[in-house]
């Protein structure tokens, strides 16, 4: 069987897709799967390791190749787990005999003609994760708990083995990833200072700080750094997506809004804490026993989600409630990445 995966979105989309192809390897360990991702994924690629082929779309290109492969493919199945309008024609372009996607596609005429197959499964009602593995069941493969599947090669850890020597940090650290692509997801730079600050100066816990390159994320980073009054780590721009993967399994802590980062932890099991306020985290929380999440306007952490919860501003999350949080997680820090 030849088997084409669509997955046209951001990082952590990809990410909490990878137990369906997980699920879907299982179930058909002789299938050739082809993975069709956006250029902003291509970094995690080598991880995905339940695919045989991986294909890429790159912004403001021809992609003449990308479509030629599409077109003579053979494909027997075409899976769209993106739902939008680029992903229907991929898999108009592939000509596959069964092409499945999601009932909720049906809303927007022109995107569901080039299916044939539809899975009645709501966003909103569930996980991310459940969702995808929703997608498996025509060709017979019921919904089972599948953890997120990555397997990072030996040499993404090279880079944070380097700057964690240069940065003289030989124990355990935290990870703190600030920055996002979406601006309004950003939480006070005052107040990640004061969480740095406390982790550091308080608790002896190094602290390095992660992110992008792009000038709107540096700027959010600077203006920490202008608070933080203890030593500044800063590892911006200096790992790609596998060395970032590679330190988030590294650390003893991560802490992190909704973003890329809450996923990598995820996948390693590292104790974070992840804030939520503009998405709901009953779709897109780390569901590992050491992972935290709180949510804007609740005191405390939150352990019933509500899939009808409506966004929020990142500021109703106060400086007091993630310290109170870190500090409820130091039995838990011990130096885990030797064991990773």
């Amino acid at each position: 069987m030849n088997i084409l995966a669509l997955k046209l979105k951001r990082i952590g989309d990809l990410i909490l897709t990878t137990p369906a192809l997980a699920a879907l390897r299982g179930a058909f360990p002789g299938a050739r799967i082809t993975l069709c991702v956006m250029e902003n994924c291509e970094g995690l690629l080598p991880a995905v390791r339940s695919v045989d082929e991986t294909l890429v779309f790159r912004y403001w290109r021809p992609n003449a190749g990308l479509l030629s492969r599409l077109a003579t493919g053979k494909f027997d199945v075409c899976l769209d787990f993106t739902g939008n309008d680029r992903s229907a024609f991929f898999a108009l372009l592939s000509r596959a005999p069964r092409r499945i996607t999601w009932q909720w596609v049906r809303r927007c005429w022109h995107r569901q003609l080039p299916f044939n197959e539809f899975v009645d499964s709501s966003v909103r009602e569930n996980h991310t994760v459940d969702h995808h593995l929703d997608l498996l069941a025509p060709l017979g493969i019921p919904r089972t708990p599948t953890p997120i599947d990555l397997c990072l090669p030996a040499s993404a850890d090279a880079a944070p083995k380097r700057l964690l020597y240069e940065a003289g940090i030989d124990h355990e650290f935290a990870v703190v990833h600030p920055g996002t692509a979406r601006a309004e997801k950003y939480w006070e730079p005052e107040r990640w200072a004061a969480v740095i600050d406390h982790c550091q100066g308080d608790l002896g816990l190094p602290c390095v700080v992660t992110g992008g390159s792009a000038p709107f994320e540096q700027a959010h980073l600077a203006a920490i750094c202008h608070h933080v009054r203890t030593p500044w780590h800063d590892f911006s721009g200096s790992l790609d997506l596998l060395g970032l993967a590679a330190i988030i399994r590294r650390a003893s802590l991560l802490l992190s809004m909704d973003s890329a980062p809450v996923h990598l932890g995820a996948a390693f099991g590292t104790p974070q804490v992840a804030l939520f306020g503009q998405t709901n985290p009953f779709a897109w929380r780390p569901r590992h026993p050491r992972a935290i999440v709180l949510y804007s306007g609740e005191p405390e952490p939150l352990t019933c989600f509500d899939p009808r919860a409506l966004p929020r501003s990142l500021s109703e999350i106060s400086t007091d409630a993630v310290i109170r949080v870190i500090d409820s997680l130091l039995p838990s820090l011990s130096p885990i990445h030797e064991q990773k």
